[in-house]
């Protein structure tokens, strides 16, 4: 399971890098989003959030290539993640198939990362 995740780790750090320079420097084509996919779009464009979004993917996809903070990556990744799921789901569902991939990868890299998120993981908190 160590290679398994190690792996994934790679695969996704190499996604995310890539796409985070891709939304920096668009050296991959995407056809334009209709419906309300375009009106969510421009509105994220306008206000800049998605440069916030890119950075974050460019910076977590290096972690994960680089093998340093590797559960701060993740954590950032899963916040990520899950918008990209929900906006797949919800406005552009063709595109599911690649949100959900990278959804698995994640969850293969989190195994080895798993003692890392024990903390957060508690049912309640002595006072």
């Amino acid at each position: 399971m160590k290679t398994a995740s190690a792996i994934a780790r790679y695969l996704l750090g190499l996604t995310f890098l890539v796409f985070g320079l891709n939304g920096f420097f668009h050296f991959i084509p995407q056809p334009p989003p209709t419906g309300v996919a375009l009106q969510f779009f421009i509105a994220v464009s306008a206000s800049h959030f998605m440069a916030a979004i890119f950075a974050i993917q460019l910076l977590s996809g290096a972690l994960l290539l680089l093998n340093r903070y590797v559960p701060l990556a993740l954590a950032l990744l899963a916040a990520v993640i899950f918008n990209i799921l929900v906006f797949h789901i919800t406005m552009a569902p063709s595109g599911l198939p690649l949100a959900l991939f990278v959804t698995v990868l994640w969850l293969l890299a989190a195994v080895n990362a798993r003692p890392a998120f024990k903390g957060i993981l508690l049912q309640q908190v002595e006072a």
